[in-house]
């Protein structure tokens, strides 16, 4: 198998707290993090007490990490430094009760999601 050079064009880096959020619904903010065609990436900071407007279904798998305070769902509260993977055909819909930031990662296929490159 041969190397392939890297280029500055292989290589995406942003800092979260730099791009533009959007509004979900008050009190939840997103950013859409650089994507590629097979991978979709995304932020989305819950203030305390706030839940997602409606229940996500994913044909295709979807993985977040929970890099602060704490992510409720489907019954279960997921810490700061949790890693949750849903199995394609799940569904869930999570909030927070003390607020927290999720990192997630979705496969960029799946219909009817934004994808930025």
């Amino acid at each position: 198998m041969s190397e392939r050079s890297i280029t500055p064009t292989d290589i995406q880096a942003v800092r979260i707290d730099d791009l533009p959020p959007f509004e979900v619904t008050p009190g939840i903010t997103g950013r859409l993090l650089p994507a590629t065609d097979l991978i979709r990436a995304w932020a989305y900071d819950f203030a305390p007490g706030t839940r997602w407007p409606v229940t996500d279904h994913h044909a295709l798998e979807e993985r977040y990490y929970v890099a602060s305070g704490e992510i409720d769902d489907n019954g279960t509260t997921y810490p700061a430094g949790t890693y949750v993977v849903f199995a394609p055909g799940t569904s869930h819909r999570p909030g927070s009760r003390i607020g927290g930031r999720m990192i997630g990662l979705s496969d960029a296929r799946d219909p009817g999601e934004p994808v930025i490159t």
